[in-house]
């Protein structure tokens, strides 16, 4: 099912501003799409709109082609999963996957054949006589979710469900996700502050901060084109270095002087009415050069990060500002070294210092 916002907003009673305001998305049919922003951001309340929970103060929610608005949350053939797994402990997990469909009065065969059959799917055949009491966090997630799907909704929303699971667990639950997805083929809204389920699990990112949404896209689109520098520093670990600078000649020279660089070709141009002005110059760990050449600047190694395939060199610049620099894990760096690198000119990203948002 597609799922379209038109200027959607959220005003509270008790509130003078807009939650949220002017929201507008597209979410294709079959997509896995991830609403991604720091907490408090506004994008549980999206969700919690989506849902039919939360009231709409202005614009148009449209299921397909049809205005869903006033529509109760039960009627909307939508399903939720959320952070809490909200399983009934004096029931079965069967019972627990079968509960919304023995309250709509379905039939027992179709009851069954739907919670074997997500079973299977989920992998917990073996603990459907058992108690949420008696089975790991994971195995109750994987509960919640198989009661959202015996349901066969058109539309899955979750709202941060691997948060509660230890980090490797959530790493297998974020691979077991996009499989379902896949077997399924079912449109996903899921919310997460967690870019590395944004970036692993979704067909489409929607970034959001202070109730606007920054950037709607693939996940390469985040990391290698940011639009604003709020979308440069969110995504990415580590975070982007950010230098502030002047262009001058088709030079930027940073502020203290110490980084100088001639962007390429296809960047001057961008920059052409920038000469004489502030902008930031944004560049990811991994393109830095190593080695002395006519725009290497010197460092000193403060301290090393090692991550086994690679190493995070953390480097002060002589006015003490700092750099993160990745490089293999096999190179040999030393605490205390003074070493020379450059910048990998087509890895540049300028943004305007006033209104932060991207040049090139």
């Amino acid at each position: 099912m597609k799922v379209t916002l038109k200027n959607i907003g959220k005003k509270y009673e008790s509130r003078e501003e807009f939650t949220l305001r002017n929201i507008n998305l597209e979410i294709d049919d079959k997509d896995f799409c991830v609403i991604l922003g720091p907490s408090g951001c506004g994008k549980t309340t999206l969700l919690r709109m989506i849902a039919g929970l939360n009231s709409i103060t202005e614009g148009d929610l449209i299921f397909d082609d049809k205005r869903v608005n006033k529509l109760a949350s039960k009627d909307r053939d939508i399903a939720m999963v959320f952070q809490s797994y909200a399983l009934y402990p004096h029931m079965t997990v069967y019972d627990n996957m079968a509960f919304s469909l023995s309250m709509r009065k379905e039939r027992k065969n179709i009851i069954n054949e739907r919670v074997t059959e997500a079973a299977k799917l989920l992998q917990i055949e073996q603990y459907l006589q058992s108690k949420p009491s008696d089975i790991s966090g994971g195995q109750r997630q994987r509960v919640a979710l198989g009661r959202a799907i015996v349901r066969k909704p058109k539309v899955f929303l979750m709202d941060e469900p691997l948060s509660n699971l230890d980090a490797k667990l959530r790493e297998h639950m974020r691979i077991e996700l996009v499989r379902i997805h896949k077997q399924m083929e079912t449109t996903t809204i899921y919310v997460t502050h967690d870019q590395v389920e944004a970036m692993t699990m979704a067909t489409k990112i929607i970034l959001m901060n202070d109730g606007k949404i920054q950037q709607v896209g693939k996940p390469t689109e985040f990391y290698e084109r940011p639009q604003n520098m709020f979308v440069a520093r969110f995504i990415g670990s580590p975070t982007i270095n950010m230098i502030r600078g002047k262009m001058k000649d088709g030079k930027f020279i940073s502020e203290d002087g110490i980084i100088n660089v001639t962007p390429n070709e296809i960047d001057k141009k961008a920059l052409k009415n920038y000469d004489g002005k502030d902008v930031f110059l944004g560049i990811r760990s991994e393109r830095f050069l190593s080695g002395k050449t006519e725009e290497s600047f010197e460092g000193i190694i403060d301290v090393i990060e090692v991550l086994g395939k690679e190493k995070t060199l953390f480097v002060k610049l002589k006015s003490g500002k700092d750099l993160n620099i990745t490089v293999p894990g096999h190179y040999k760096y030393e605490m205390g070294e003074a070493h020379n690198f450059g910048l990998d000119v087509d890895a540049l990203h300028f943004f305007d210092a006033e209104t932060q948002e991207r040049i090139n």
